[in-house]
């Protein structure tokens, strides 16, 4: 009797183990998902990146302008970027409108006061598909003291493995009133024009590289 007992057992446990998965199946599936989930750093290419802007002057015409230096960077873990952050900022001393006077004057506190307030920066709080390669970047856009949401549209141009990595390229546009971020200089013109506008067109074209 103390034999079939003992008999049955080993065979109970012979079928658990059996259909049990080993530590080195879980851990396979574990490592396999982990690597399909794993998160991505992407950073601009500089030589092929550009953060731009546009400002009436006079209300008849425009005035154009970039920064020199800046940075940018995008973690992501999707292959269509749908759950990317991504963060952005300007250097405020780099600021270049083709005009040393006025590159001064955007740099004084009549504008951006540089030597308190020497970066622009831009973090995400989301990144939205929208098809047809179209997104909606939404975020935090630091300027001076004083922190607003905006929202960019964006562009995807696609991905290609080219000039020693892989790159992705997007076009992000957005408009601000600039004083709402205590910009505040509001000279005008004899017809009572601003003349320099309240709006800025914020145009970036970015190149990430995959790190």
């Amino acid at each position: 009797m103390k034999k079939i007992i003992v008999f049955s057992m080993i065979g109970i446990a012979a079928a658990v183990s059996a259909f049990a998965p080993s530590s080195h199946s879980a851990a396979s599936s574990s490592a396999s998902s982990s690597a399909s989930s794993q998160t991505s750093l992407w950073t601009v290419d500089k030589p092929h990146t550009s953060v731009k802007f546009t400002v009436a002057h006079l209300v008849i015409s425009d005035v154009d302008g970039n920064f020199k230096t800046f940075d940018g960077s995008m973690e992501s873990a999707k292959s269509d970027f749908s759950d990317a952050k991504i963060t952005f900022s300007a250097d405020v001393n780099s600021i270049n409108t083709d005009n040393d006077q006025r590159d001064g004057h955007l740099k004084s506190d009549d504008f951006l006061n540089a030597a308190k307030f020497p970066q622009i920066k831009f973090v995400s709080t989301s990144f939205t598909s929208l098809g047809d390669n179209k997104y909606k970047l939404v975020g935090n856009l630091t300027i001076r003291d004083v922190t607003k949401s905006v929202t960019f549209d964006v562009k995807y141009g696609g991905t290609v493995v080219a000039m020693g990595g892989t790159h992705a390229g997007f076009k992000a546009t957005t408009k601000i009133d600039r004083f709402d971020y205590n910009l505040k200089w509001d000279k005008t013109t004899e017809a009572g024009g601003l003349v320099a506008g309240k709006d800025v067109e914020i145009t970036i074209n970015a190149d990430f590289k995959k790190s």
